[in-house]
């Protein structure tokens, strides 16, 4: 790991508690679901909360990743004393253990967000042979952006035929067998990190392909070679940020580019005189056209005594409609059972990821209808309506249906909204960014951002991303490492549920930002507006560039800062931080995070204690190769202290060599 200044900071984590407050069952502190809570009182509804105290204590051996299920002549749990206890039936050691269960984490994050890239590539083919009339290109301009990076001519073809060549070239990343690079990820790397990839043998040639040989490579009885391993996770990790980057892109040339938008959050967003239709998951290819339904049935809506339909996110699938839509986020992943136990919430419709089981059984207290809608993703005694492109409206005219034949069996003394929702301002897409900037200059706008950093008004950039997970109150990590990081001046950007709390808690509107940021900061956003007379909407405290799959908008500024500073990626003032990280998809994002050569903060620990090696691995060497390292710290305060140290360290350096450069007229140095 890189030297901080505080030398207490070192790559061990604290000696705060994996679980806080394990037998505490009010386990949030996000002010709508805790109104909801003490709603419930006495009414007997178990929820996640209840759930997560009675898992505890979880198993030692499973938390360390030292229990090992990869073959069924186990499990086998091996142990520190020397002797046949301290390798598997098979002889596996620790070291090979912990890294193919950290590797398979990858490899399931990877496969979940290539599967949603996948929906969108699959929408875009049926697109261009006319087999899906209600969708259609809304972004030409991010067409032909990404084609021109993909080497796909626009010269005098039509929108359709470009996008034929791009969705042919997603569909050869995902099963190409020629020894040549994914195509997305290459289209947007540095060279630094090209040629990185290249000679440490990690840059993936398809998608699917390599999931499918990390699952085989860490089979019983094949690769125990714990470095090789994790390589070999690396790789899948930089296939997961290809996945993210296709979906991301493609999403934005069918749906549309974000711009800056105002909206509402938190469970206060249910209204009691609407239907109430949650869209809950991570596929726009479903939820966009809900909402254009939605639209068109008000009239269906009112004959049953409702005033409309009135659709509310949960989720990265919230997070989807609320850069694009500006519809309203009710909650985030933690709390998606709180929706239900309003009372008002007429149907919950679900695609893929993230969706808990749980949400049948507490749909079964009230009358809310729960939907499944993909192939992959059943719930026994969920209703269930295959939904297809090439039938898209018509399938989401019967979603919306069924909510309002929900509507007439709510039960009004169940019905308990809590008052919290909170303005907000979203829709910060790269080129949203790009545009604010360019005001200030237009020849070089990402300079705007590198500049503020290089004269110390910035201390740098961090994206704030992950889960919730439970081993510590819901949405406390996010806000207090946020709450740091802005008090001192680094600008934030976020996605997911990191992107959810804020929007909870009031943090993503202008007026936090007075009560919050740091003078840098607040200079520097002042300076923005002022240049954007424009945004109608003002610029908030932390800016929302998407669900978990737009972390590629965050690898897209890294990129760009990057090239503005004539460096490579490892060199750029920029930090990357998960305090809630929950889902196999965070383990992906954070390796890819590391390989392009961030710091990457990780508030909950992943199983990778079990073995020195793995951990040296993941927190240190991982510096030396490839210039980012993991920071494993559950302490939210310790771990921003530590994000701002590594963004001291690299501004300090970075500002030494551009000094150095400029006094010799030579270019910066590289091999720092």
């Amino acid at each position: 790991m890189p030297r901080y200044r505080d030398l207490t900071h070192t790559a061990r984590p604290s000696d705060a508690p994996r679980v806080v407050d394990p037998k505490n069952p009010v386990r949030t502190t996000d002010p709508g679901t805790l109104q909801m809570l003490k709603m419930l009182e006495g009414r007997n509804i178990e929820t996640v909360f209840d759930r997560v105290v009675a898992q505890q204590p979880q198993c030692t051996f499973g938390y360390k990743g030292v229990c090992c299920r990869i073959c069924i002549a186990g499990p086998c749990r091996v142990k520190k004393e020397d002797g046949p206890g301290s390798r598997g039936i098979c002889g596996a050691s620790a070291y090979t253990i912990v890294s193919r269960n950290l590797v398979r984490l990858i490899a399931g994050g990877a496969a979940s967000h290539s599967e949603h890239a996948r929906h969108v590539l699959h929408t875009a083919h049926a697109l261009v042979e006319g087999h899906a009339p209600d969708y259609e290109i809304k972004s030409a301009d991010k067409l032909h952006n990404l084609a021109q990076k993909l080497g796909i001519s626009t010269l005098d073809r039509e929108d359709k035929e470009i996008l034929k060549d791009v969705v042919e070239l997603g569909y050869a990343d995902f099963g190409r067998y020629q020894d040549r690079p994914l195509a997305f990820l290459d289209s947007f790397m540095t060279q630094g990190r090209r040629n990185k990839f290249q000679h440490t043998n990690v840059m993936p040639k398809a998608i699917d392909g390599t999931v499918t040989e990390l699952l085989a490579q860490t089979a019983m009885g094949v690769d125990n070679d714990p470095v090789n391993i994790i390589f070999g996770g690396i790789k899948t990790a930089l296939a997961d940020l290809a996945g993210e980057y296709v979906g991301t892109t493609l999403s934005d040339v069918l749906f549309g580019v974000p711009e800056p938008i105002v909206s509402e959050a938190n469970l206060g967003v249910i209204d009691p005189k609407m239907v109430n239709i949650a869209v809950h998951g991570h596929n726009p290819v479903l939820s966009e056209m809900v909402v254009a339904a939605a639209r068109k049935m008000k009239a269906e809506a009112q004959k049953v005594g409702a005033e409309g339909v009135n659709v509310v996110g949960i989720c990265c699938t919230g997070n989807e409609l609320l850069m694009r839509e500006g519809v309203y986020l009710a909650t985030s992943s933690a709390s998606q059972e709180m929706a239900i136990m309003t009372g008002a919430l007429d149907a919950m419709i679900v695609d893929i990821q993230c969706i808990y089981p749980s949400v049948q059984t507490a749909a079964e207290c009230f009358h809310t209808k729960i939907v499944t809608t993909e192939g992959i993703m059943k719930t026994p005694g969920a209703q269930h309506v295959a939904f297809k492109p090439e039938t898209a409206m018509e399938d989401a005219q019967k979603l919306i249906s069924i909510a309002i034949e929900a509507y007439k069996q709510r039960d009004p003394n169940k019905i308990s909204i809590p008052s919290e929702r909170h303005k907000l301002v979203a829709g910060f897409s790269m080129e949203a960014l790009t545009d604010i900037f360019a005001k200030i200059c237009p020849e070089r706008p990402i300079s705007v951002l590198t500049d503020a950093i290089l004269s110390g008004q910035l201390k740098g950039v961090a994206l704030m991303a992950g889960c919730n997970n439970l081993k510590r109150t819901q949405d406390e990590g996010h806000v207090t490492v946020l709450k740091e990081l802005v008090k001192n001046d680094v600008f934030v950007i976020a996605t997911g549920c990191s992107a959810g709390a804020y929007a909870k808690f009031g943090l993503m509107s202008p007026l936090a930002v007075e009560a919050y940021a740091g003078e840098g900061l607040k200079s520097f956003l002042k300076t923005l507006e002022d240049a954007n007379p424009q945004l109608s909407t003002g610029l908030p405290l932390v800016f929302h560039v998407g669900s978990c799959v737009d972390n590629s908008r965050g690898a897209d500024l890294a990129v760009a800062m990057a090239n503005e500073l004539g460096v490579d990626i490892p060199k750029v003032p920029f930090v990357a931080s998960a305090p809630e990280a929950m889902h196999e998809k965070a383990v992906a994002i954070g390796t890819w995070c590391v390989s392009l050569g961030l710091p990457t903060h990780v508030g909950s620990l992943p199983p990778v204690e079990g073995s020195d090696l793995i951990y040296g691995v993941t927190t240190q060497i991982a510096h030396d190769v490839f210039g980012g390292n993991f920071i494993f710290e559950v302490d939210p305060l310790i771990g921003a202290q530590k994000l701002l140290d590594a963004l001291e360290y690299r501004t300090w350096k970075l500002n030494i060599h551009k000094k150095t450069a400029e006094k010799n007229e030579t270019p910066i140095a590289q091999g720092w």
